[in-house]
């Protein structure tokens, strides 16, 4: 609400909640604004409203989102956009049809931090890039309706889809339900992709200490990606050098100092990032891919991508860890 409000070409129409605790909540932030717990695609037309910000549980974004992109309004979703690919499908061919932006709310690929690391990892400053290892970790926030999996591994699986810029071949996935019957508190993914890289996920709402912790190994530098740091982005000038790479030929190797390895500790770099609030960032990608009449970049097919990841993942959670193509 603080950013649509903020944002010059947005006149905030009205907010939707079935909490009526919401409608004190306004009343002491914007007393101004309608509120209404009427869901239904008339309170919008009473309002005016040309485009929905759906903030709502996941089980409820394929019904809410079909029924704003069918009445001809502009869409953006929280993550994950829906909660099977089909329904991923079905919202693009509805927002397709109706000739309107379907957006996900993927805020981590609008920090500027993830697009300084792209840039880096683009320009080839971290050389090939080996694997990747992300942690998410809390205590709380516990929910009913999503395991850990599918709250928190949208951001991970997001930022490294972005990052590496391509789909996931295989995923394996293992978790476990300490609190909830069937609802697992705390997992573990594996990511491999076409060209060999790999990577790895811990979601967990059980860990004492909030980490936001994402790491990317390179043959060149090393990267570490820290959200509650005070530094948040560090480049590492370390590795693993052959000590004598031109005894080298043709692959042979003519004697043992061919075969040495060296290990290499050089200096950090702590990248200048002038830090705007992501999800300010996110607002404004909305609202320019309307008036520009552009995908955004976080369209549908973007949340499509995360939600096949996440179906592997569970699929691969109930073969108890066994690694499982990602359908396309």
């Amino acid at each position: 609400m603080r950013n649509l409000f903020a944002h010059p070409a947005v006149e905030v129409a009205g907010l939707v909640d079935t909490n009526d605790k919401v409608r004190d909540w306004l009343a002491g932030h914007y007393p101004e604004l309608p509120f209404s717990t009427n869901t239904a695609m008339k309170q919008l037309e009473e309002w005016g409203a040309q485009a929905v910000v759906l903030a709502t549980p996941a089980g409820t974004h394929f019904d809410l989102a079909s029924q704003v992109l069918e009445s001809g309004r502009h869409c953006l979703v929280e993550k994950p956009l829906a909660m099977t690919s089909g329904e991923c499908r079905q919202l693009i061919d509805l927002a397709t049809r109706a000739g309107v932006i379907l957006m996900v709310g993927h805020t981590f690929l609008f920090n500027p931090v993830v697009r300084e690391l792209k840039t880096i990892i683009q320009a080839g400053n971290l050389g090939e890039i080996y694997y990747a290892h992300a942690q998410r970790l809390n205590l709380g926030r516990v929910r009913k309706d999503i395991d850990a999996v599918w709250n928190l591994a949208p951001h991970d699986i997001s930022i490294l889809l972005y990052l590496f810029g391509q789909m996931p071949s295989r995923v394996s996935a293992r978790g476990a339900s300490y609190i909830q019957p069937g609802i697992a508190d705390v997992a573990f993914l594996d990511l491999e992709f076409p060209d060999g890289k790999y990577a790895s996920i811990q979601v967990s709402w059980l860990d004492p200490q909030k980490v936001r912790r994402l790491t990317v190994v390179g043959s060149q530098q090393m990267a570490v990606y820290d959200d509650v740091a005070e530094n948040k982005l560090v480049i590492y000038d370390k590795g693993v050098d052959r000590a004598h790479p031109e005894k080298a030929t043709l692959g042979s190797y003519e004697d043992f100092g061919t075969f040495q390895l060296r290990l290499r500790a050089g200096g950090i770099q702590i990248p200048q990032i002038d830090f705007v609030e992501p999800l300010k960032m996110e607002i404004a990608e909305f609202v320019e891919a309307i008036l520009q009449n552009r995908k955004p970049l976080t369209d549908g097919a973007n949340g499509l991508h995360t939600v096949q990841v996440l179906e592997a993942a569970t699929r691969s959670m109930a073969l108890e860890g066994t690694f499982v193509s990602v359908e396309r």
